[in-house]
């Protein structure tokens, strides 16, 4: 059994060199909010007129490595930020006067076939406004109703699944999950990026699950919440690659050749507005990031934003 091995291990070694060993451990965790538990373990020898015995001290270090990790991504959230609004602002300041430019440029040509060369630099500058649209989101609060998240997810998979028809969709849905009082076009789009990485992932032709579960007494973002929403969006791709693991949710860190970079950031920073948070696990074969929402009152969200 994974975790005992280890420590039997460690027992041996305290014994025969009669010194004390630490090591961590991870070990399975048959509870439905932790999958695996993480201990730090040391072993020292008893005492010396007890040869052959060993103290074993086991400390859990699940919460604080989680804590540690979440406040590593919330400082992502704050360079995020401040990368997307520099990063839009340049992009924006010039598609004002450039499409200005095409516009007048169409007026003085005479030859009415080179204006499809004028409509398409109109065009490209639309789409670059869409992009920054994109990069900074949904500007001002949440407008916060009360949403099936089943519902949301429902729509997600048909999306997904329409654009990319070799993609295998399953669900596995928690009935107990409530309804929760959500901005459904910001968590759509969140939603959605994260499908969207998913499939392509897959190059578009593997499995995606869309996996939904209800955690009590749930620590999140530094808070403990009586209930919390965990959303699944799990592949069956590589795998993020180690060397943009800690940096996937900076704008334009991307594993793919053509990725922008900015799906993860941008639904990370939505999914932040609502007081939660995307973390992720991945393996090859295993991919999946999951988004945590407290399931709040409305009294409950007026005194976070008040705090």
């Amino acid at each position: 059994m994974p975790g005992l091995e280890e420590t039997a291990e460690l027992c041996q070694r305290a014994r025969e060199l009669q010194r004390s060993f630490g090591q961590t451990l991870h070990i399975a965790a048959f509870h439905h909010d932790v999958s695996e538990l993480e201990l730090s373990a040391r072993v020292s020898p008893w005492d010396e007129r007890a040869p052959g015995h060993v103290l074993v001290e086991l400390f859990d270090v699940t919460a604080r490595h989680q804590l540690d990790r979440e406040s590593a991504l919330l400082a992502q959230r704050g360079v995020s930020q401040r990368m997307l609004r520099q990063l839009a602002h340049e992009i924006r300041n010039p598609l004002g006067g450039l499409r200005g430019a095409a516009q007048l440029l169409e007026r003085e040509l005479d030859d009415p076939s080179l204006h499809e060369f004028t409509r398409i630099i109109i065009g490209e500058a639309d789409r670059l406004e869409g992009l920054v649209a994109g990069l900074l989101g949904p500007g001002g609060r949440p407008d916060r109703r009360l949403v099936n998240v089943h519902e949301v997810l429902e729509h997600i998979a048909k999306l997904t699944a329409s654009a990319a028809p070799e993609l295998t969709v399953l669900r596995d849905y928690d009935p107990s999950l409530p309804d929760l009082l959500l901005d459904r076009d910001q968590l759509t789009q969140a939603f959605l990026n994260l499908a969207r990485n998913a499939s392509q992932a897959t190059a578009d032709s593997g499995t995606l699950v869309l996996r939904t579960r209800i955690a009590t007494n749930h620590v999140l973002n530094a808070r403990r919440y009586r209930l919390v929403a965990l959303i699944d969006v799990e592949d069956d791709g590589p795998g993020v690659i180690d060397e943009i693991a800690d940096t996937i949710f900076y704008p334009l860190v991307t594993g793919r050749k053509d990725g922008s970079g900015i799906g993860l950031p941008l639904a990370q920073e939505l999914v932040n507005r609502h007081d939660g948070l995307i973390e992720f696990t991945s393996q090859p074969g295993k991919t999946v990031f999951t988004v945590s929402l407290p399931v709040l009152s409305e009294a409950e969200i007026e005194a976070n934003q008040a705090s």
